[in-house]
């Protein structure tokens, strides 16, 4: 399992159901008594997680150590730490895990040591902040461990996964050759030619939670790789499109009245161009007051989509593919500053579309890179 991304989410109720998920993972490896567990980084959501946080990670890990199963574990770009200080050195000085990102430099290569258990040698390498690990990782070479079964832990991303030249990712061909590669850090499931991203174990963002449905890990069963999905809440999203918000809250309440939501998570994706009314006329307190009222779970919005509409705009022409042009040159005119040359690319880079069948995260991280590209970070 990977990308458990404990003490994420703000909102109790989603906090809540991520501990439950991974509550569920564990239950699961314990009924299927599986030999050991392994966690491929960002089992927090940062390197310093919350004492509540904390005190529910180590119950889950006390049921493993008490049934004899051990975990080994890397860290994650979101609980790695630059000064190599985090909360996962407490778990494995408590006997809960053992780190297995071993390693040394020698000659200009990342030498990794194995951790041995039984019949297999465990290496690892741990994921860092902004993809620093990436050019470390095609260093790496593993000390032998002749006749043992060999897995490689790394919290990264793979070229072949995502083969998109403006991500930084990891030629596959510059890794040593193992028998399993446990990954982490895209939040999709992968499983091909052993080399496996097994999916955030609770999704990590509204849109996550739109696509994904649930969390997910894997099973390794003498050769066979099996998903075990977990889905403890349904996921139930509305569209709406409006473009007068003084009667939005009405209309959806109107909506709501015809849905079963008892027990969802209830996602509410408003759009439009609003030619009556604000954005603050929508009442969600209400609507949240109505839905708790019937049994949901719990509510979020995303109105990222609705915009207001600009009605004193006057242009030279009415050719649309010439509007955005018009549009960036009056405001450069009226609105001087060292950041106008930027605008047209940063509007251009927010057209990405995605491609067909690329997964949320993946999309979001080439939005990223091509964002961070423009403004020179």
């Amino acid at each position: 399992m990977a990308d458990c991304h404990l003490g994420s989410w703000r909102q109790p109720e989603l906090s809540s159901l991520n501990i439950q998920h991974f509550q569920k993972a564990i239950t699961l490896c314990l009924k299927e008594k599986v030999e050991f567990v392994l966690i491929a980084g960002d089992l927090f959501d940062s390197a310093y997680p919350s004492i509540d946080i904390l005190k529910e990670a180590f119950r889950e890990f006390r049921r493993l150590r008490e049934t004899n199963i051990p975990v080994f574990i890397i860290a994650g770009s979101h609980d790695y730490s630059v000064s190599g200080k985090t909360f996962l050195d407490v778990l494995e000085k408590a006997g809960f895990c053992k780190n297995v990102a071993r390693f040394e430099e020698r000659n200009n290569t990342l030498l990794l040591h194995p951790t041995i258990y039984r019949n297999v040698a465990l290496y690892g390498y741990p994921g860092k902040k902004s993809a620093l690990e990436v050019a470390e990782i095609e260093r790496i070479k593993l000390l032998d461990s002749p006749g043992l079964f060999t897995i490689l832990m790394l919290h990264t991303t793979l070229r072949s996964v995502v083969p998109n030249p403006l991500v930084k990712s990891i030629d596959d061909s510059k890794l040593p050759p193992v028998n399993y590669l446990a990954l982490g850090h895209l939040h999709i499931n992968y499983c091909k030619n052993s080399k496996v991203y097994p999916g955030p174990i609770f999704p990590n963002n509204l849109s996550e939670l739109e696509e994904l449905q649930g969390g997910s890990f894997y099973l390794f069963n003498n050769g066979k790789i099996e998903k075990q999905k977990i889905q403890i809440k349904e996921v139930l999203v509305i569209n709406y499109e409006t473009f007068n918000t003084l009667n939005a809250t009405d209309d959806i309440l109107k909506i709501l009245e015809n849905t079963l939501v008892k027990d969802k998570i209830i996602i509410i994706k408003i759009s439009g161009i609003i030619e009556q009314g604000k954005l603050s006329d929508i009442n969600f307190a209400r609507i949240e007051d109505y839905l708790k009222k019937r049994g949901a779970w719990t509510l979020l919005k995303n109105t990222s989509r609705l915009q207001l509409s600009q009605p004193g705009l006057e242009l030279d022409t009415i050719d649309t593919e010439d509007i955005e042009s018009q549009i960036i040159k009056k405001f450069e005119s009226s609105s001087q500053g060292k950041f106008n040359k930027i605008i047209a690319p940063l509007i251009k880079v927010l057209q990405l579309e995605k491609i067909d069948e690329e997964k949320s995260s993946v999309f979001d991280e080439r939005l990223l890179s091509e964002t961070k590209k423009i403004i020179g970070l």
